[in-house]
């Protein structure tokens, strides 16, 4: 009986065993795919930021899902996470581990790369995910939150051409205006700046230390957090100096000339050679009109339509006439002071800024697409990028003789700033227009533009005519100065005000000045480019 019993219970164990190993058969054999499979369209759809397809490959739907993966996105500001899989290891028959290893873009911080594992099991036949907040990061459990602890290096400095800080509180307001000021980050300039920033965080507000606000900043050295817990430190670097093309000693000598005059005025110093900008300054605080104001040029425009006349073959010689008054296409053209000249000089017509000479020319010898061609040559129409806001001048078609007519000494619907026709006045210096720049290492989106053969050597003959015997020739400008006035009608009614211009040049540096309701330009704003000069 003895032996019986063992035989009985030895067949009775090698049934059990052999059941075990068929069911193990049965379930490989009929469970769908492979956990490589679903590791790879889970990883893969972690790296599109597929949140949704992710879902899809889940055993269960797991709570908080969402909000884990908020803690790369959301809490570390991560703008990408690429997700390359690594070795699937089977746990058993319906188990298996999947490593990845993940590399996180954080915003203005860099890249973090981390390794971690997601859990697969079978669920009904298929391979899933086993998902659980540790798939997002090791050290996430639900309770634990990723965060970013940053500390920030020395700012960059803003300095003028020689190396000289002007981003201190002892620069005048006309600098301060350029430069901006320091301010601290609210929600709404983290979210444009991205989360290595913190609300109440030191960042520039306007001008350049806003524009340069990155570069300046430099990067901060950044510890990501889980918890309490340091899990990596990204070192950071140092800010950027910022270098300018202000020349102190021109803005100082810029800022005297218009510190008394009782209007708002406005000058602007450029150098011909390089477009660079030397000097901005306004007697008045807030709006920067030097850069940002539309007004009518005036005659100071004369200089656009001379160089497209002389282009055409007009000579400074040329005969031509200066009535008191003409009419194009209907609209009826006098001169400041209601003043006639008869026959005279293209030249001198220009020195004593004859309306009457320059419009019926202009319609007849230029047409609206060649005057809009020669303006847009010499910085209209152009957009601007010197390294803080400027608005470009306009100078839209003319759509009929009567206001081509009108266009040829500035008025209609043209508007400009001193920046840009100092640039003009740059142009005739130079021979080229080029774009102007307060920051000579910015890419510029313009290039130079040559001046037609021949018209930039005429241009300055009467140019120094206007200096000489013209319209600004008792303002007291100094030997060597070359320049037009400009008196620009504004407004409605019978009687109009006037904007006071002069642009110039001497020597290597060139300048607009408008004094904005200030009246005549050789007798107003001529004054103060005298006094500017005279300064340097």
């Amino acid at each position: 009986m003895p032996r019986g019993r063992t035989i009985a219970i030895t067949t009775a164990a090698t049934v059990l065993v052999a059941g075990a190993a068929a069911g193990g058969a049965y379930y490989v054999l009929h469970t769908r795919g492979t956990p490589q499979e679903t590791a790879q369209r889970f990883t893969s759809a972690w790296t599109r930021g597929d949140l949704t397809a992710m879902k899809a490959e889940l055993a269960t739907q797991a709570a908080g899902f969402e909000a884990a993966y908020a803690e790369l996105t959301k809490n570390l500001g991560a703008t990408a996470v690429a997700v390359t899989l690594g070795a699937v290891t089977p746990a058993g028959d319906d188990r298996a581990t999947a490593a990845y290893t993940a590399t996180a873009t954080l915003k203005d911080v860099g890249e973090w790369t981390y390794d971690g594992t997601i859990d697969l099991a079978v669920k009904d036949h298929y391979w899933k995910v086993s998902w659980a907040p540790r798939a997002v990061h090791p050290a996430l459990d639900g309770t634990v939150h990723l965060s970013l602890k940053t500390t920030w290096p020395r700012r960059g400095a803003v300095m003028d051409v020689n190396g000289d800080r002007i981003d201190g509180g002892d620069m005048g307001g006309s600098v301060q205006q350029l430069v901006g000021y320091l301010d601290k980050a609210t929600a709404k300039d983290v979210k444009a700046l991205g989360s290595a920033y913190k609300t109440g965080d030191a960042i520039g507000r306007g001008g350049l230390q806003e524009t340069f606000q990155k570069s300046l900043a430099g990067t901060p050295t950044t510890e990501i957090l889980a918890g309490k817990k340091p899990l990596a430190t990204m070192k950071g670097s140092t800010g950027r100096d910022v270098r300018t093309s202000l020349d102190l000693n021109v803005q100082r000598a810029a800022a005297d000339a218009v510190r008394d005059i009782e209007k708002p005025t406005s000058l602007v110093a450029v150098r011909p050679s390089s477009g660079e900008v030397l000097a901005v300054v306004n007697n008045k605080g807030g709006f920067n009109r030097a850069l940002d104001g539309r007004y009518p040029p005036g005659s100071t425009f004369k200089t656009i339509t001379a160089a497209g006349l002389l282009a055409t073959g007009l000579t400074p010689s040329s005969q031509v006439t200066c009535p008191k008054t003409v009419s194009v296409g209907g609209l009826q053209i006098r001169n400041s002071d209601h003043e006639a000249f008869g026959a005279l000089s293209f030249l001198d017509s220009y020195a004593h800024s004859c309306n009457t000479t320059f419009a019926p020319l202009t319609a007849t010898k230029l047409s609206a697409q060649k005057l809009y061609d020669i303006a847009s040559d010499l910085g209209f129409n152009q957009t601007l990028n010197i390294g803080v806001p400027a608005t470009k001048a306009s100078m839209p078609k003319a759509t009929s003789d009567a206001e081509l007519g009108a266009e040829s000494f500035g008025q209609a619907r043209i508007t400009a700033s001193p920046l840009v026709m100092a640039t003009v006045a740059a142009a005739v210096a130079d021979g080229a227009w080029r774009p102007p720049t307060l920051v000579p290492s910015i890419k510029q989106k313009t290039s130079p533009k040559d001046l037609p053969d021949g018209v930039a050597e005429q241009l300055r003959v009467m140019m120094r005519a206007v200096v000489s015997k013209g319209t600004a020739h008792s303002a007291g400008l100094p030997s060597g100065t070359a320049g037009k006035t400009g008196t620009a009608e504004f407004g409605t009614g019978e009687k109009l005000e006037s904007h006071a211009w002069f642009i110039g040049y001497r020597g290597d540096v060139a300048f607009a000045v408008v004094v904005e309701g200030g009246g005549g330009g050789g007798k107003v704003a001529a004054p103060v480019a005298a006094a500017f000069l005279r300064g340097l």
